[in-house]
């Protein structure tokens, strides 16, 4: 078991259980209730931790090395899982994993960012920054789920759309944007869930539908924390200050109306009971897609369109203003 920084009361007790646990197995000594008190103290301090994260706690969650990744929902949640390769144009990119499977006998398309479980494997899903032709696939698969009326599941998990300079001679801007207005007009439920990571146009490129929902330790924002900190700092030391200003947790997406629901994980994250945040999702999966299957399919476009519309605020300043603030940014007017 791997723990962060802000774990290292939990590492120092989980330490202290396993020595116990030796040395009753050495010994032949009982240590039951020795034990006992020290799971318990273990599962309270950890709850007290898990109940006050900060925004750039959560930002470290997202990117714990044990946290789920999207084939291990996708072994979990579905079955008769058919991967399917290629955009037809350039290549296969691995960075985008996608294909058709089965929800509890439900025929989906199901697709999303892999970053790798190791070294080898980062290095070949190209952590989880998709090429154009990543997009290109997941676009062209999205277009025979609705062929064959598939709903489309989308798992978003991604440091950004791959910044290359031969990603953007082929279009890499081009590819999300045109991913953006198809899945607008999608004739199939679509159901979105950032699982891990959710930077950028990497994110919304695979991130319109009718339904999205992040994992309670997850973000989602035009840009990490390590990004803004670099350019509005010039340095990487203020990046928990950037987290807390961008306002990039699960509960401030919500609540700006960005995202429709925030599904809750178990006291510890994912990476800890991976098993059981794949139950909680799948029957998230479940009860959308069984609600949206009620609706038409002008129903659904039309309330997509209607909820995109919706999205963002501003302020206007009275003439003669010269700047205000929000949220921490000051914004100028001319008088």
């Amino acid at each position: 078991m791997q723990f962060l920084d802000f774990e290292k009361p939990l590492e120092d007790l989980h330490t202290q259980i396993n020595k116990l646990k030796e040395m009753s197995a050495k010994n032949k000594v009982d240590v039951t209730n020795s034990l006992h008190e020290l799971e318990t103290a273990f599962d309270t301090k950890r709850a007290d931790i898990y109940h006050h994260l900060t925004p750039w706690q959560r930002v470290q969650l997202s990117r714990h090395p044990d946290r789920p990744y999207t084939l291990f929902y996708i072994e979990k949640i579905f079955t008769n899982f058919i991967e399917l390769y290629g955009d037809r144009q350039v290549k296969d990119d691995k960075a985008m994993v996608a294909g058709m499977a089965e929800l509890d006998g439900q025929p989906v398309m199901v697709m999303g960012q892999q970053k790798g479980i190791n070294t080898k494997m980062r290095q070949m899903r190209n952590f989880g920054m998709a090429n154009p032709e990543g997009y290109r696939k997941a676009l062209r698969l999205m277009k025979i789920a609705e062929k064959f009326n598939r709903p489309i599941i989308t798992f978003i998990d991604t440091p950004g759309a791959y910044p290359g300079l031969e990603a953007e001679e082929r279009g890499q801007a081009e590819a999300i944007a045109r991913n953006l207005f198809e899945m607008v007009n999608m004739k199939v439920p679509v159901v979105c869930v950032i699982i891990g990571e959710g930077a950028s146009g990497g994110a919304v490129g695979i991130g319109v539908g009718d339904r999205v929902a992040m994992l309670e330790n997850t973000w989602y924002s035009v840009i990490s924390p390590e990004s803004c900190s670099s350019i509005l700092w010039r340095s990487w030391n203020f990046k928990e200050k950037a987290a807390e200003q961008l306002r990039l947790t699960s509960t401030d997406m919500s609540g700006f109306g960005l995202v429709d629901d925030v599904i809750p994980e178990p006291v510890g994250g994912a990476h800890s009971f991976p098993d059981k945040m794949a139950e909680t999702l799948k029957a998230y999966l479940l009860k959308e897609i069984a609600d949206l299957s009620k609706l038409t399919a002008d129903e659904r476009t039309n309330q997509r369109i209607e909820k995109l519309s919706k999205m963002g605020f501003y302020d206007e300043l009275e003439e003669g203003a010269t700047s205000s603030t929000t949220n921490g940014i000051a914004v100028q007017a001319n008088a």
